[in-house]
């Protein structure tokens, strides 16, 4: 397989990807199926999703991977903002550069996200209408059960901040800033016990995520609501729930994508940042691998099959 570093535009500025090709040898079609992923809540592609991609592409795939604006090596200041309506605005965007790219299927393209842009695959396959098939992984489905999760302390320790960078950034000030990661009752979106070391196990060497994002996104999530718009998918969807998920509690989730005509949900008993790394790691992308092709296959079925 190959990897080359590449950006598109979105909006007024840019987002950097990764667009990975299956060996020539293994390709059957000039023209085949593409994978666009992103990474969830202030993460970067560094952080694990290239093992992901690169067992999509070992089976035959085309392979998308981007940053979202603000983050990584994508364009955007201040550093950090994490706006939904901005992310929602960057898929739609590598969706657009995708179409335009020779070796592409337009009519196969699987959106797959993990944790906070788990929740954006379902909200954005619903709005584009032309998506083959979505995988959501640990998604973030319903703001007020993460809000919950987070704490009564943390989440009036949040939203103090959330006000705070709201009226700085109304005088074009520079944000105030909320920690991702802490522990139990600190200022941060996200802190139960297993969430430093799980978020931190993710982070390569060499290559760190910003630790800290804008405080006003604090004020936005328990507002988002993506898991509502799963009724409406018309495209299959794999959901792999995590049973003990701390950031996105499974019992809401579950709720939510049951409701998907055509959804799939894979189960494991195990917490959220788990599922990134051995030994759930192997367990989870070989079950998005077989949902691959069972649905969006690398090879068009013939007209007789």
């Amino acid at each position: 397989m190959s990897r080359v570093d590449t950006r598109f535009a979105s909006g007024p500025g840019w987002c950097a990807a990764w667009w990975y090709e299956p060996d020539a040898v293994s390709v059957v079609e000039s023209r085949g199926p593409v994978v666009v992923m992103a990474h969830g809540l202030g993460s970067v592609m560094q952080m694990r999703l290239d093992s992901y991609a690169e067992r999509f592409v070992a089976q035959g795939y085309r392979v998308l991977v981007f940053d979202y604006r603000h983050f990584g090596a994508s364009d955007g200041e201040p550093r950090g903002l994490l706006d939904i309506g901005r992310q929602l605005d960057d898929w739609a965007a590598a969706l657009h550069h995708v179409r335009s790219l020779p070796g592409v299927d337009v009519d196969r393209i699987v959106l797959w996200g993990t944790s906070f842009s788990g929740g954006h695959v379902i909200e954005v396959a619903v709005r584009d209408g032309r998506i083959a098939a979505i995988i959501s992984q640990v998604p973030f489905t319903d703001g007020l059960s993460s809000l919950r999760a987070l704490g009564p302390v943390s989440s009036l320790k949040v939203a103090a901040l959330g006000v705070r960078d709201v009226l700085r950034a109304g005088r074009g000030a520079l944000p105030v800033r909320v920690d991702l990661v802490g522990n139990r009752g600190d200022a941060a979106l996200m802190t139960a016990p297993d969430a430093r070391p799980g978020f931190e196990a993710l982070i390569p060497p060499d290559a760190g995520p910003p630790d800290r994002v804008a405080a006003r996104i604090g004020l936005r999530i328990a507002l988002y609501y993506p898991g509502r718009a799963a009724a409406a998918l018309e495209c299959p969807a794999l959901f792999c729930v995590a049973m003990n998920d701390s950031v996105a509690p499974a019992r809401s989730t579950l709720w939510h994508v049951r409701k998907a005509r055509l959804g799939r949900i894979e189960r494991y008993r195990t917490g959220h940042f788990d599922v990134y790394v051995q030994p759930w790691f192997d367990r989870v992308v070989a079950d998005q691998v077989r949902f691959l092709s069972d649905t969006v296959p690398v090879t068009r079925p013939g007209p007789d099959a």
